[in-house]
């Protein structure tokens, strides 16, 4: 008489280690009515990481003011750039986009999907970092590799993401290996496909109409973060100085500023909007922006830099400002995601 190996309420795992790679994201509202805006705003501003501020005073000004007057100005904001498809966001289209594209390549390369699964989710907003992770173990992967999507590292971004990994974590009894990717900034497959976006957008430009000036722009943080150590300002600085070099340009050409400060206290300088001002004002006529520490385009990219900065620099004088689109889903794009997916899943597939 034989034994059974398992009784039968064992749970089934596959004979074989199988990987899961979890493309992660910001964020995004589900739409850009005010409920939507709403709940989607008080997710991502009651994280710690995000605003590092007394709890209990806090409280009383997200939930007495802000959540009372900001959905309805960031779903206007919101909806100038919505697209009108499955998606609506544009970060949820791209995100989702790097994830399809991901999996084919790695299909192309040998390996087989049975050991194999990519996905994608969004640290706020849907789809949720719990939710893929779930289905990601219950579909078998015993082995996780979390990307978090932000070249440079900063405690409100990657921090918060592998933050969100790991309460996940602490709830599951049979945990899964995992491994998270190190921050990009000076990669130098990431340094090339700025470069080459770069070159791509102003190739179509005559010598005469070339940017005098490119305006690196990256998401602000509060200086007080820098100061108690975030190396986020540092990554930022040596990324636009690996770039300015690949591409053998000057300070006075390629610059850097950063962009989407909020509230009253000093956030990290130059501002991005002071910096199209002053340029207009000083005679710079043509001008491009580009935005290397978002891996997708979004609200801060689509709306804040390509119409709002667009409509400030023409307004004060400047006569073509030239956006430049985030690397996205662009073979350059995938290339970078390919690249550091390949350095850290060794060993696994």
């Amino acid at each position: 008489m034989s034994v059974k190996a398992y009784p039968d309420d064992h749970p089934q795992w596959p004979r074989h280690p199988k990987t899961g790679i979890l493309l992660v994201n910001l964020g995004t509202p589900d739409g850009t009515d005010y409920r939507s805006m709403r709940r989607y705003l008080k997710q991502f501003l009651s994280d710690r990481r995000v605003v590092e501020a007394p709890r209990l005073l806090w409280w009383f000004i997200l939930n007495g003011i802000i959540l009372l007057r900001r959905p309805s100005r960031s779903g206007e904001a919101y909806a100038r750039i919505w697209l009108d498809d499955q998606d609506g966001s544009p970060l949820r289209k791209y995100t989702r986009l790097q994830a399809e594209k991901l999996s084919a390549m790695m299909t192309k390369d040998g390996h087989n999907q049975d050991r194999l699964m990519i996905s994608w989710a969004m640290r706020y907003g849907n789809p949720s970092i719990p939710d893929r992770l779930q289905e990601l173990k219950a579909a078998g992967c015993n082995r996780l590799l979390i990307v978090p999507l932000y070249p440079q590292y900063a405690a409100a971004t990657t921090a918060t993401v592998q933050d969100e990994v790991f309460q996940w974590m602490i709830k599951q009894r049979w945990q899964p290996a995992v491994r998270t990717v190190a921050p990009w900034h000076d990669h130098p497959v990431y340094i090339k496909a700025l470069a080459n976006s770069i070159k791509t957008s102003l190739k179509p430009y005559a010598k005469k109409d070339q940017p005098e000036v490119v305006l690196a722009s990256f998401h602000g943080i509060p200086e007080r973060y820098f100061v108690q150590g975030d190396p986020y300002h540092c990554q930022c600085m040596k990324t636009a100085r690996l770039l300015r070099d690949e591409l053998g340009w000057s300070d006075d050409r390629f610059m850097v500023s950063f962009q989407s400060r909020f509230g009253r206290e000093p956030w990290l300088k130059p501002y991005t909007d002071e910096t199209i001002e002053e340029l207009a004002h000083k005679g710079v006529k043509h001008m491009a922006i580009l935005a290397p520490g978002f891996s997708a385009d979004c609200l801060e990219t689509l709306e804040e830099l390509n119409m709002e900065g667009r409509e400030e620099f023409l307004e004060h004088g400047g006569e073509t400002f030239t956006y430049i689109p985030c690397l996205n889903d662009s073979d350059d794009g995938m290339m970078v995601i390919k690249a550091l997916v390949d350095e850290n899943i060794g060993g696994w597939v």
